[in-house]
């Protein structure tokens, strides 16, 4: 409740005195009128006399025109003290909020007004506090997009620097004629080669990160037989699986699956996700595909059991050029952008990822609508802790 200041209660008690007397002028200048008119108008008073004769019970009468003009008073002056007053209040209750208001916008934006008023107040209350909540978001949505602009830029410039400064010195060494035999020009070639292969590599997921966050980007959604497109993925990688010992399968629930999806860019996820457990899969045996269709949606999961994922790096799987293991996952020639792509392409899907990881599993889980125009809604947290 808000809480009037002393200068502003004393300013309602006077308010209420010069009101109250104001009222009891005017209703004795109305008595002496309305005496005078009854004594210079002997009709009207003979009229009202046999007003007061007919309402007569017991042998009293039941009211006389003075009780009556006095009640009757009472009560218009009683409404007209309490709508002035109430009217004061009000006003001092609106300041109280234009204050509130000013000391917010001096930057105080943590600041929220909490006051409990009445109903038509109250609501210009809780608008000025959501107005204050949707700013202050807005500007720490424009902060967090320039920081992670700035992040994105010096993680492009350190990826890019690094395959860079070896082309140049390799190059530079060819130059310079700096090599002994045909055998250290081909090595060094070949070096400057993969570091020119690897920056194309980061060019290409960079662009096509940004090409599917953008608002722009559209999907060619078309009926896609889901099954299928698993089978597909599985087979095409079992030449590569079996290089390194693992094998790699797909299966639905129930065998035919159709949906709603652009299957090209859908078909990036998944290629994302296994060229991940092939990678990174230390100690793997096998890659699993596996989806079901559970009314509307579909969950799919791509599972490996290979070595654990730390419980810390979960959660941040999905952030750009995110590594569990730096040196590794260079050496393997990650740029740590895919499954940024993946989650990006995922929730254009109106879908959305999230990975678990234990001594014996891991897995990617995708939730996808059957329908494009029926998203899925996202859960406020996915806690790998409670998910298995």
């Amino acid at each position: 409740m808000m809480k009037l200041t002393p200068r502003e209660k004393w300013s309602l008690i006077f308010e209420g005195v010069v009101t109250v007397v104001l009222l009891l002028l005017l209703n004795l200048s109305l008595v002496i009128i309305l005496n005078d008119v009854l004594h210079s108008n002997p009709g009207i008073a003979g009229g009202v006399y046999m007003i007061k004769r007919s309402l007569v019970i017991g042998g009293r009468y039941i009211w006389s025109y003075q009780n009556l003009f006095i009640a009757v008073m009472i009560i218009v002056d009683c409404t007209v003290l309490y709508w002035r007053l109430i009217r004061r209040y009000h006003l001092y209750q609106m300041n109280h909020i234009i204050a509130e208001l000013h000391y917010i916008s001096d930057g105080h934006l943590e600041h929220r007004i909490t006051f409990k008023l009445s109903k038509r107040l109250q609501r210009v209350v809780d608008s000025v506090n959501s107005l204050v909540d949707s700013a202050t978001q807005s500007m720490n949505d424009e902060r967090q997009a320039e920081r992670s602009k700035d992040e994105l830029i010096t993680n492009v410039s350190h990826d890019i620097r690094t395959p860079l400064t070896s082309i140049i010195g390799y190059l530079g060494l060819i130059e310079d004629h700096q090599y002994q035999t045909e055998t250290d020009l081909t090595k060094y070639a070949h070096i400057a080669y993969l570091k020119a292969t690897q920056m194309k590599s980061l060019v290409e997921d960079l662009f096509e990160y940004l090409k599917m966050r953008g608002a722009e980007t559209e999907l060619n959604v078309s009926d896609v037989n889901f099954s299928q497109m698993l089978e597909q993925l599985a087979a095409s990688y079992e030449l590569e699986a079996s290089r390194k010992h693992l094998t790699i399968s797909s299966s639905t629930q129930p065998d035919n699956i159709m949906m709603e999806a652009d299957a090209e860019k859908l078909g990036r996820v998944f290629n994302n996700l296994i060229s991940n457990a092939l990678k990174y899969g230390e100690h793997a045996t096998f890659i699993e595909l596996t989806a079901k269709l559970t009314g509307r949606e579909v969950m799919v999961k791509v599972s490996n059991d290979g070595r654990e994922i730390p419980t810390a790096a979960l959660n941040q799987l999905f952030e750009r050029f995110y590594r569990v293991e730096e040196s590794r996952s260079k050496e393997t020639g990650g740029t740590g952008l895919g499954l940024a792509i993946a989650q990006s392409i995922v929730e254009r899907h109106g879908g959305y990822i999230y990975a678990e990881s234990d001594e014996n599993l891991t897995s990617f889980i995708i939730h996808l609508p059957v329908h494009q125009d029926r998203p899925l809604p996202r859960p406020v947290r996915q806690d790998p802790k409670l998910t298995k």
